[in-house]
This record gives structure tokens, C-alpha cells and sequence, in this order.
């Protein structure tokens, strides 16, 4: 099946809208102003999901939907969020004996989930011309995946599923909600459909392909990082995200990294970045470096992470060029060290010349005892990207999946 990048892009704008709705509807209930970070629609596995909710523990709504549009919802809070959000809504509420939330709480939290999921669900019915239906919220308090309805990741088990993400933030206090939406795999896939002669179309077999190869290059880019410092290191988080192309740097944390970036070119084109925030690049330095640093984000510790950065690009890119047997070239690594968003801005910048919308493959590289954390973004040219994955052949194709299981 091919898929419709437009149609796509429609979808993930309807979610933006529909967050935006929802975000409106918290400040106006609470009086906490709250805003959209960043809206995504991600193609994961099962292994996926349950790498990016890890073990946080959420308290919310799960809220199933029908008619024109078919899936599953969930509206989560962390704990704390929570808890300042019950705080305002229900001043009387508290806590039972076990830590969980009094009758009252679970009320003020369904009551306020039933209102922000019809404010995200109205723009999709308007545009589908057809009613969605809700079912009453379902008030949770899990850990991780579990706050996902059940058997929202069934057909995760065997492939990929869409997840439309969108985080919302207060603006003067830390607050955030998240809104996940996963549409009725088939109901959906037909949605997206495009016609095999479809100039503006991904092939979507070949894309969790690709989603699993990039996870295989930030491997090899962990594993090039061990071999460099002697840290055991892996990958805990790697996901293929279709965001606007001007939304790309709101996908890097708030905080300064130093790091690399480089551009490569052939069959796929675009743009690698590899950063460490910076008490991991002065663990890296001083693995490193065989001597004491005044300073280790100094000229002698960039000249490391440059380094490292070179090496590691090249194990995440030899990955993609076996696979796809072509030659993938790259431009020298560039070192930077700013905040994410500035870093990613002129990539975004230089690609949005020619495209609304970009694949972003998002991989974390961490330690076990919490040394450091790394960041991948790998963002190829929409046109390339095509191009690889039109020639990516079944064979090929069952060879990188036979690889992968060697690996996990």
C-alpha cells in the first residue's frame, strides 16, 4: 500500500488543531495557560511505544471513538500534573490511603478529559463529514502502555500502528498533558491510500522497513560509542515521525547539546545531527581525552565530541548503505553547541525550501547507569527518501529484518 504524503499531512494538522482545541478548553476550565508543543503522527511497533511511555506514571482518560473516525484515546497527565490540575478543578479532593485519587479527583479528571477529547475529535468530524462518536471516559491511573485502552496495540504485535502524539504545556508552571490517538489500523491505512502512480506517495511496507533500519543505525552508532569509550551503551528509544517541516525543531528538548551535524547525499539525501546534552559531552571528553581538562567543552573537548560525532555518523549511515546498496556520502561533520531548537532551525530552514512536511527518525542513545544521553535526528529529503524506498527490493527488505532480530 502507498500512502498519500498530503493526505497524511492533513491528518496531522487536523490533530494539531484538535490539540489546540483541547489546550483551549484546559485554560479556560483551570485558568492555567496552556499552549501545544509539538504534534506528531508516528509509525511504531509495539517495541516502540513501549520505549517512548517507558514507566511514567500517568493518570487520565481513555475515551474510544466511532462513526466517521475509529481508534482509541487516552488523555494523560503525569502524576504531578495531575495532582496540580485536581488542585484548581477540585479544591476538596485528595488522595486514599494507597496514593491514588479520591472519588472527587477522579471526577474533576474525567470531567475535564470529556471536554478537552470533544474539542480534539470536532475538527476531524467536521472534515470527515460525519459524526464521531465517543464513548464516557474511562478514568485511569497506570504505568507506561497501560494507560493506552486495551487492545489499542494489538495490531502493534505483529506491525507498525499510527500514534498521533501531541504534548501540551503550561506556559508558568510545569504542567503537561499529552493527547495519543490511534486511529483503527485498516479503517485508517485506507484513508491514506494513494494510487501506485501517485507522484506524492510513500510505500508504506518499505517505510517500517526504513523505520527499522534507522533504529539499526543508531545501534551501530551506540555501539561504535562503546567501542570509543569504553561505556556500555544502547539504543532505548527509535521512532519515525511525520511532522510540518517547521515543527522539527520544537521536537528537541529545551536545553543546550553539543554535538554534530552533518549532511549526506546520494540515495537518501538530508541531514544527521548526533548531540549530547552537555553533562554527557563532558562525560565523553573525559572518557576520552587521556588527560585532565580545565575546561572539557573547551577547544580540546569539542575536538572529541567532533570526533566521536564523525564516528558515530558513519556506523548510522554504513547501515542505510548496505541495506539499500548504494553509496551514501557525507559532508565533514559541522560541531555545534546551542539549544536544540536553534540547532535543528537551519536544517528545518534548508529543507523547507522544497517540502511541507519531513520524515524525522528520532533515536536515544543511553548508558545503563545514566552516564550520558545522546540524541540522533536523522531527516532525509522527502524526494530521496522516496527514491530509496522505491528501490529498496523485498529481498533486501527480509534481510534487514532477519538482521534485526540478531540484534534485539
Amino acid at each position: 500500500m502507498r500512502v498519500d504524503i498530503q493526505s497524511l499531512g492533513t491528518y496531522n494538522r487536523l490533530a494539531q488543531e484538535g490539540a489546540e482545541h483541547a489546550a483551549a478548553s484546559l485554560t479556560q476550565m483551570t485558568g492555567i495557560e496552556t499552549y501545544v508543543d509539538v504534534t506528531n503522527v508516528t509509525l511504531m511497533s509495539k517495541r516502540d511505544v513501549e520505549d517512548v511511555f517507558g514507566g511514567t506514571e500517568f493518570v487520565g482518560v481513555q475515551i474510544g471513538l466511532g462513526g466517521g473516525l475509529s481508534g482509541e484515546t487516552a488523555l494523560a497527565f503525569d502524576r504531578e500534573s495531575a495532582a496540580s490540575i485536581v488542585d484548581v478543578l477540585v479544591p476538596g479532593a485528595s488522595t486514599d490511603e494507597d496514593g491514588s485519587f479520591d472519588e472527587m479527583a477522579r471526577s474533576g479528571i474525567n470531567e475535564i478529559g470529556n471536554i478537552m477529547m470533544g474539542g480534539f475529535v470536532d475538527g476531524w468530524a467536521d472534515y470527515l463529514g460525519a459524526s464521531v462518536d465517543m464513548t464516557p471516559p474511562n478514568y485511569v491511573e497506570r504505568v507506561g502502555t497501560d494507560v493506552l485502552p486495551d487492545g489499542a496495540l494489538d495490531h502493534a504485535e505483529e506491525e507498525h500502528v499510527f500514534v498521533f502524539e501531541s504534548q501540551m504545556t503550561a506556559v508558568d508552571q510545569e504542567i503537561d498533558a499529552y493527547i495519543y490517538m490511534l486511529p483503527e489500523y485498516g479503517a485508517f491505512a485506507d484513508m491514506l491510500a494513494a494510487s501506485d502512480d501517485h507522484d506524492d506517495a510513500i510505500p508504506m511496507d518499505k517505510l517500517t522497513v526504513f523505520d527499522e533500519m534507522t533504529r539499526q543505525g543508531a545501534q551501530r552508532a551506540a555501539e561504535n560509542v562503546s567501542s570509543m569509550t569504553g561505556i556500555e551503551t544502547d539504543v532505548d528509544v527509535s521512532r519515525l515521525s511525520f511532522v510540518p517541516i517547521e515543527d522539527v525543531p520544537n521536537t528537541a528538548r529545551d536545553e543546550v547539546y553539543v554535538g554534530t551535524v552533518m549532511e549526506f547525499t546520494g540515495t537518501p539525501g538530508g541531514y544527521l545531527a548526533i548531540l549530547f546534552d552537555e553533562p554527557s559531552a563532558r562525560t565523553i571528553v573525559d572518557a576520552t581525552v587521556p588527560m585532565e581538562l580545565d575546561d572539557p567543552l573547551g577547544e580540546m573537548g569539542e575536538s572529541a565530541i567532533e570526533e566521536l560525532g564523525n564516528i558515530m555518523t558513519s556506523g548510522f549511515i554504513d547501515g542505510w548503505a548496505n541495506v539499500l546498496q548504494t553509496s551514501i556520502d557525507h559532508t565533514p561533520p559541522e560541531l555545534v553547541h546551542d539549544l536544540g531548537t536553534a540547532i535543528l532551525s537551519p536544517i528545518a530552514g534548508r529543507l523547507g525550501q522544497s517540502q511541507e512536511y519531513a520524515f524525522l527518525m528520532d533515536s536515544t542513545v543511553v548508558t545503563p547507569e545514566g552516564e550520558f544521553n545522546c540524541e540522533l535526528y536523522a531527516i532525509p529529503d522527502e524526494q530521496k527518501l522516496k527514491e530509496a524506498l522505491d528501490s529498496l527490493l523485498v529481498e533486501r527488505r527480509d534481510q534487514l529484518e532477519a538482521d534485526q532480530e540478531s540484534l534485539f
